[in-house]
């Protein structure tokens, strides 16, 4: 069908439907009880047509009724579409009701703002989204939405997610791919089961009264469970350049061949250059260690979007020249430094982020926001974060550790995972030398050693001014009343990759006085605080995503005045999610060693576990408030 013909019908077919169904869905009060509870929002309607015409065009229309309740709900009205020369926006309107479904305002695109799509950041992008500007006066209210977008860029196709987030309810959603080229469309639907989701055909989808889901501690990702369908062109097109995509291998090779293949240039004096840093250098980790220093102290990262160039890297060259790029030509700059030196490596696409998320290896697709490097090793797999001027090298835990990414070699694409940061390398040790006065003041000097993990959420302290690091020691150890802090030290062993704050801190009322008795609780300074969040029926499984371990000592010197008259025993706690112990041990009259370990496995547990975490958790909370008391010998 010819796309002007298309467009035409789909515009008529909308119409009828404003007309026919609108009228009912535009009234806040004929949305179904079970839809509003603990919801932002509420779907009214939502139609999604993709018509492809080719394997590069396809068109994109979209129809969405949206009910927002409050201010939390304004991000699940969707009045925004992203366009580039590559994305033409077609149509773009906007009619806004209010609850009793009288039209209060209508926007045509003219009416909606311009802006670029990417942060301030980025130093150049065509990327550009056209959202609108409007702010409610009056809750709820009802916004119609109706979109086409035209895609001459074809590698990636819209996804179906009927459920758009938390707190947002689904009273009508479809989805519909019409196939009119000779290119295969490739399908994956995706944790479906358990919600009302009709399957019509293998491109055509249709949900119904999915009531809102309410995020729980330590719940998994929201993509893991919540449904979705995935589509993609087997042939496609990016900024002119088709690729080829059955599978991981055929997407892998395109993008070796036409993205990576031809910017690994770089000037001769670099090439001889990094050759004499490394000549005495005798495995290729230690070349691979000495070229990637050299690479964090000659560049810095800024995002760069243009064109292909929001997948292709800049030219090495070019970033030898300028001393910027994004994590793209960084990663592909390294590569070229690493070449002359003799070390293989391959570049990888990952999303990288707190949260592990890893590519479908099932289904090849358009994936990912970040690039790195991969060096093959006997051992283990090196990995390089390119963007940053301090990381260690090799580090990559918090951000892109313990995921499947896709690896880009010669012979096409491959998923391999991240390097993996077991409990035990995930390492917090807390040692400090704690001084008990008679009138329950105390003075400590604090070492705080990180590894793993835990080296990434303290490693940053570092670089806060010293009035940030001292709310920073304030709010670490709130527990501590009047704490004031007096000196901090940073040790950032990055051979090691150990991270060391040495504090010195006091507080004017830790103990409490009682007549002749001083109560305090002897774990000053690691303490789990929080208990999680108690439901009545929990609904979803909960996961650690990583774990840890921590291993603190104390000693504690008491005021050579009084003596101990009690103190809490013992305690040994293990099980499938961790264990606990602390002991204390009387070295002297007047000295005491505090012994603490803690350790929280990584896993995935099912819901009718919870409760029974919670209750590890919590007694953890109750033990690590645990007091002892001293008493007075005059």
């Amino acid at each position: 069908m010819p796309l002007k013909l298309s467009v035409i019908l789909f515009a008529i077919v909308l119409s009828t439907t404003t007309n026919a169904q609108d009228e009912e869905l535009l009234k806040s009060s004929t949305i179904p009880i079970q839809l509003r509870v603990k919801a932002n929002a509420v779907v009214r309607y939502d139609n999604t047509l993709i018509e492809v015409e080719s394997f590069n065009d396809f068109l994109y229309s979209n129809k969405r009724i949206v009910t927002v309740y409050n201010e939390n709900g304004l991000s699940d009205q969707g009045a925004v579409v992203g366009y580039d020369d590559n994305r033409k926006i077609k149509n773009l309107e906007a009619r806004i009701y209010d609850s009793n479904g009288e039209e209060i305002k209508k926007y045509r695109e003219k009416d909606f703002e311009d802006a670029s799509a990417v942060s301030g950041g980025t130093l150049y992008s065509d990327n550009r989204v056209k959202y609108l500007n409007y702010t409610p006066t009056n809750y709820p209210y009802t916004i119609v939405i109706e979109t086409q977008v035209n895609y001459r860029s074809t590698a990636f196709v819209p996804s179906w997610r009927p459920i758009g987030g938390f707190y947002v309810s689904t009273e009508n959603s479809e989805y519909k791919i019409i196939n009119n080229s000779d290119t295969e469309v490739k399908i994956k639907a995706i944790n479906l089961d358990g919600y009302a989701i009709e399957t019509h055909s293998e491109f055509h989808y249709s949900a119904q009264n999915l009531k809102s889901i309410k995020p729980e501690a330590y719940s998994p990702s929201f993509k893991s469970y919540a449904p979705m369908v995935r589509a993609a062109l087997v042939d496609f097109e990016m900024e002119g350049v088709k690729g080829l995509n059955n599978n991981w291998q055929d997407f892998g090779k395109w993008m070796y061949d036409e993205l990576l293949t031809g910017t690994e240039v770089i000037p001769e004096i670099i090439k001889e250059e990094v050759k004499a840093l490394a000549k005495d250098a005798t495995t290729d980790a230690e070349k691979a260690k000495i070229v990637y220093n050299y690479m964090q102290n000659k560049t810095r990262y800024i995002s760069v979007q243009v064109g292909i160039g929001g997948w292709k890297p800049m030219l090495a060259g070019d970033v030898e020249r300028l001393g910027y790029a994004d994590c793209k030509g960084l990663s592909n700059y390294t590569k070229a430094l690493l070449d002359e030196v003799g070390v293989t490596s391959y570049y990888a696409v990952i999303y990288g982020g707190k949260a592990i998320t890893s590519f479908d290896n099932e289904f090849s697709a358009t994936e990912g926001n970040h690039a790195v490097l991969c060096i093959p090793n006997e051992t283990k797999d090196i990995w390089l974060e390119c963007t940053s001027q301090t990381n260690p090298f090799g580090f990559t835990a918090g951000f892109t550790d313990d995921r499947d990414a896709l690896l880009i070699t010669p012979e096409g694409g491959e998923i391999i995972h991240t390097t993996v940061y077991a409990t035990k390398d995930n390492l917090q040790s807390t040692n400090a030398m704690i001084t008990i006065a008679s009138d329950g003041s105390i003075s400590a000097d604090v070492t705080i050693k990180t590894q793993g993990y835990q080296y990434a959420l303290h490693e940053g302290n570092q670089n806060k001014s010293l009035r940030e690091q001292e709310l920073h020691f304030k709010g670490y150890w709130d527990y501590i009343n009047n704490l004031s802090v007096e000196n901090i030290k940073f040790t950032n062993d990055k051979d090691r990759v150990v991270f060391i704050e040495d504090v010195s801190v006091s507080s004017s009322s830790f103990a409490i006085k009682r007549g002749k008795r001083l109560l305090f609780q002897p774990n000053a300074f690691n303490r789990v605080t929080r208990i999680p969040t108690r439901y009545k029926k929990r609904t979803l499984d909960f996961e650690v995503e990583r774990g840890y371990k921590d291993v603190d000592e104390f000693i504690i010197t008491i005021d050579a005045n009084f003596d101990i008259e009690a103190m809490p025993n013992a305690v040994d706690i293990s099980n499938k999610f961790g264990s606990y112990s602390f002991s204390i041990e009387k070295l002297s009259d007047s000295k005491l060693l505090y012994r603490r370990t803690q350790i929280l496995n990584k896993g995935f547990y099912a819901k009718e576990a919870y409760d029974d975490f919670r209750t590890f958790m919590s007694t953890m909370v109750k033990h690590d408030k645990s007091k002892m008391v001293l008493i007075s010998k005059t």
